[in-house]
């Protein structure tokens, strides 16, 4: 019986090793599975991978970095740029959005001003677009409803104020008149005329007019402080054009050749060359420099030229028309191109591909921004449409300085953390290690170093190196300082952690087999303890970048022109600035925040992965 039984619970054992064997329970796997050691550098990848927080604000951080490291490539930062025609731009590719109604009726006339442009159509009617706040509280859309009744014909468009003509002869203007750039004449004003005075071309610049008659007069207002408005009696009744640049003007006279104004007269434009002195049927301005038009269609420019405005291309065919931008000429000819020359940094000077050679029946000049109108009624255009992040107080690219920016600012936080962890875990390590008297003393240095206020010690630094260091200098002894003075908060962790692991086995054992003592702390124990440790690597880089940001604010990190996101939040230390031009600090401060955020939020998953509660077990 008892044989029986033995070999009933042989057979039976049989089958269950048999059943483990090829049929395993998955109930018991899974629990197998779950209870399987992992490293670890896996549990904290697991663990922090879990936190969608935490994942997210790592994904947004490598986007900034790429985007900052990357972009600037493609980004071109002029240190020298700033422009005072660009101030304060609002954000926005708005510049050359003309109004469909101008071209539904018909274009009358077209000018371009610096930032904003202004046109009438066939029926008289005032159109704007553009840019046209040229000051906190002057809008140049804000046409006087007796202009807007009036039938115009002729429009010129200044810096900050705008002139028309009517059918019937009067002369308006609008914008601002603080400098008296909308005061007209006596001889202009319709209560003061004594004979009829028929105005056949007006002109607006920087802070003064001009309006010329059919009998060879020219009338000119403004600012009269700013530059010499009046014309030699000798040149009375013989005027046929006025040129007017930013700072002076040419005057062309009836028999083609081109003189200054007074004898006295001094401006950019005052030495005319020999070419201009006959032979011109018309003359045009940009800035600083004037473009005269001979009779055999050849042109001859002069002035104050620095991008190259003098630098002419051939032409196919004789020039019937030229008008000049802030730096650059366009020119139409006879055979109905197009052609440009002069500075390209907001490709003012690249055609589009849209205009047909033989179509353009005119073309208006601006600052930056040109138009061409076809012979079918059409508008095309090109150059400067606007600034995707605005520009600041003095006309430059805030998306371009906020890329740049962003790399200097993010390179000094990663750099200075880079030497901070070297030295942080070096002294650490050997601190907590060796213990006793080189435990004391390292950690006797690392408290005079943390009593030390940093910035207070920075702005001194900064106010004794002064302009003896270049930029670059400076960037790098502000990573070498926020490196060297950040060191010891890591140490103490570092020296913590290793007090800790010098006594496990694995530790005693390496001695045993004589391992030497430096392999044991940065082969063996090192890489054990990097983990606690990259949480405060984490916050650490996000703290050098606000303490960098910090001194720039307070103007003694990096100087300008050179950006970075501190000194960018400099500006905006401004009252007027916060209130009526937000874009100035909204995106470097948003980007800004947001990345220290996010680089936060990085530190706090990685310290609830290396928390051992974290798993649940």
């Amino acid at each position: 019986m008892s044989e029986n039984n033995n070999s009933k619970k042989k057979g039976f054992f049989l089958f269950r090793w048999l059943k483990r064997a090829f049929f395993p329970n998955k109930e018991m796997e899974d629990i197998y599975k779950e209870e399987q050691l992992e490293s670890p550098f896996r549990m904290v990848i697991k663990n922090f991978f879990s936190k969608p927080l935490a994942v997210i604000s790592l994904v947004i951080v490598i986007v900034i970095m790429l985007f900052v490291f990357i972009a600037p490539n493609y980004v071109t930062l002029d240190l020298g740029e700033q422009d005072p025609t660009l101030i304060n731009l609002a954000p926005g590719y708005f510049m050359t959005d003309y109004p469909e109604e101008l071209v539904k009726n018909g274009v009358q006339d077209i000018s371009v001003g610096n930032n904003y442009a202004i046109g009438c159509d066939k029926n008289g009617k005032l159109y704007t677009w553009g840019a046209t706040k040229v000051s906190k509280v002057v809008n140049i859309a804000d046409i006087p409803e007796e202009i807007q009744k009036a039938k115009i014909v002729k429009v010129s468009a200044g810096t900050d104020h705008c002139v028309a003509l009517a059918e019937d002869g009067s002369i308006y203007c609008w914008g601002n008149d603080r400098l008296g750039q909308c005061r007209l004449p006596s001889e202009l004003t319709m209560n003061n005329k004594t004979h009829t005075i028929n105005i056949i071309k007006i002109g607006a610049s920087d802070q003064f007019s001009v309006a010329i008659s059919d009998d060879g007069e020219a009338f000119l207002w403004g600012n009269e402080n700013f530059v010499e408005l009046w014309i030699s009696g000798e040149y009375r009744g013989k005027i046929q054009d006025v040129a007017l640049t930013n700072s002076g003007f040419v005057v062309l006279l009836k028999d083609g050749s081109v003189v200054k104004p007074t004898k006295s007269a001094q401006s950019a434009v005052s030495n005319i060359p020999e070419g201009a002195q006959s032979g011109v049927k018309a003359i045009s301005a940009s800035t600083n420099t004037v473009c005269a038009i001979k009779e055999d269609g050849s042109v001859v420019v002069w002035g104050a030229v620095s991008k190259g405005e003098n630098q002419i291309p051939e032409f196919d065919s004789p020039v019937v028309k030229v008008e000049g931008g802030r730096y650059h000429y366009v020119a139409l000819l006879e055979n109905g191109k197009i052609v440009s020359w002069g500075s390209d940094r907001y490709k003012q000077c690249e055609l589009p591909s849209s205009i047909e050679p033989g179509e353009v029946q005119d073309i208006y000049v601006g600052a930056f921004q040109n138009y061409a109108l076809t012979k079918d009624g059409k508008i095309e255009t090109w150059g400067l449409k606007g600034f995707l992040m605005g520009t600041d107080s003095l006309g430059r690219d805030i998306f371009a300085r906020l890329v740049n920016g962003g790399k200097m600012t993010m390179t000094i936080g990663a750099l200075s953390v880079v030497i901070e962890t070297i030295i942080g875990v070096i002294l650490g390590g050997i601190a907590g290690y060796f213990g006793g008297w080189v435990d004391m003393l390292i950690m006797r240095v690392s408290e005079i170093i943390s009593s030390m206020p940093f910035i207070p010690f920075a702005m001194i630094l900064s106010a004794v190196m002064g302009t003896k260091v270049s930029i670059e200098q400076r960037m790098y002894i502000i990573m070498v300082i926020l490196g060297i003075l950040s060191w010891p908060g890591l140490a103490g962790l570092v020296r913590a952690q290793m007090l800790a692991q010098r006594e496990m086995e694995y530790v005693t054992a390496a001695k045993t087999v004589g391992v030497k003592e430096s392999r044991i702390i940065f082969k063996h124990i090192i890489p054990n303890v990097m983990s606690v440790c990259l949480v405060s690597i984490t916050l650490a880089f996000g703290t050098a970048m606000l303490t960098e940001s910090t001194l720039s604010y307070l103007g003694f990190g990096v100087p300008l022109p050179t950006p970075t996101w501190g000194n960018m939040l400099t500006g905006a230390n401004n009252s007027i600035i916060i209130q009526s031009y937000w874009w100035n600090w909204v995106f470097v401060g948003a980007i800004f925040g947001i990345t220290c955020i996010c680089i936060n939020l990085i530190g706090d998953g990685l310290r609830d992965a290396l928390d051992p509660k974290s798993s649940g077990r």
